[in-house]
């Protein structure tokens, strides 16, 4: 694999997605895109060598067309990395925190910070993105106007911090994978492995019942399975699982091979190593 270079993720400067690119990648330059499939596509395309995905929040749930795109993106997960979320209330510098009437943020943002929007009585406005919010503010150079964003855009908009970390929940945390069009297999027996995968049962009773029986019983830990429609269908076929371990162990070995027995497909989409993180959950 060539040395890395770019690393797109979702977002304007200074959005939590960059806040991880810039922890885990400072050598690389951060693209920032318009959409996630816009992610996608400057990998694909060879204009990002590697894309920085969120794929779970800790309140938020799961995040929304991730799973759609994984599948048939031709990209292969080789890290992941969690940050804790923290939002401040930033505002043009000088601003009195009691001149501030009107809020803007993501929509998941405004929820995930009721609290202080409450206190403070003010009213809140939707924007595409926490870090676009800033931008927003900054543009606009209204005193009476402030934004809930990530601490990386006071430093980037020249806003000033009126009020740190105001979310809700000091357990918000969101879960990054980091994406490659070249498949990188963490080496077995070198510490914590995660394995994802998607699979398709087969249309039989108890078909996935049986086909999980195998994790149980071959003592493999399986920390997520989702499921999802396909092609509209509103009967969820499809999974998404991750467990511990690599396919090259005995036990995870032999319960991939008794998945098969229930499924018409299995992808493997990433082998990468665990993150620390998980060890302190």
């Amino acid at each position: 694999m060539s040395e890395p270079r770019r690393i797109a993720y979702q977002g304007e400067p200074g959005a939590n997605s960059h806040q991880v690119c810039r922890e885990h990648y400072p050598d690389l330059e951060a693209v920032p895109c318009a959409s996630f499939e816009d992610v996608f596509a400057a990998v694909a395309a060879g204009d990002a060598d590697l894309a920085m995905i969120p794929i779970d929040n800790s309140i938020a749930g799961r995040v929304a067309d991730i799973h759609h795109f994984l599948p048939g993106s031709g990209l292969h997960i080789v890290a992941e990395h969690f940050l804790r979320i923290r939002f401040h209330l930033l505002g043009i510098p000088g601003t009195p925190l009691e001149s501030v009437t009107t809020v803007h943020s993501h929509v998941h943002a405004l929820g995930q910070c009721r609290k202080i929007i409450r206190r403070l009585g003010l009213t809140p406005l939707i924007s595409g993105d926490t870090a676009g919010a800033a931008r927003e503010v900054r543009e606009a150079g209204d005193p009476t106007q402030a934004a809930i964003s990530p601490p990386l855009a006071a430093e980037i908009y020249g806003l000033e911090v009126l009020a740190e970390d105001v979310e809700d929940e000091d357990h918000n945390t969101t879960r990054f994978v980091v994406l490659s069009p070249e498949l990188v297999r963490a080496p077995a027996g070198n510490g914590p492995v995660v394995t994802s995968f998607i699979f398709n049962v087969r249309n039989l009773p108890a078909a996935l019942y049986k086909a999980l029986g195998g994790f149980a019983t071959n003592g493999v830990n399986m920390t997520k399975l989702e499921s999802y429609m396909v092609g509209g269908a509103f009967t969820a076929t499809q999974f998404l699982a991750e467990v511990d371990g690599h396919p090259d162990d005995p036990g995870l070995a032999r319960a991939l091979e008794e998945l098969t027995f229930f499924t018409t497909d299995i992808k493997v989409l990433g082998v990468y190593p665990a993150s620390p993180f998980r060890a302190r959950s």
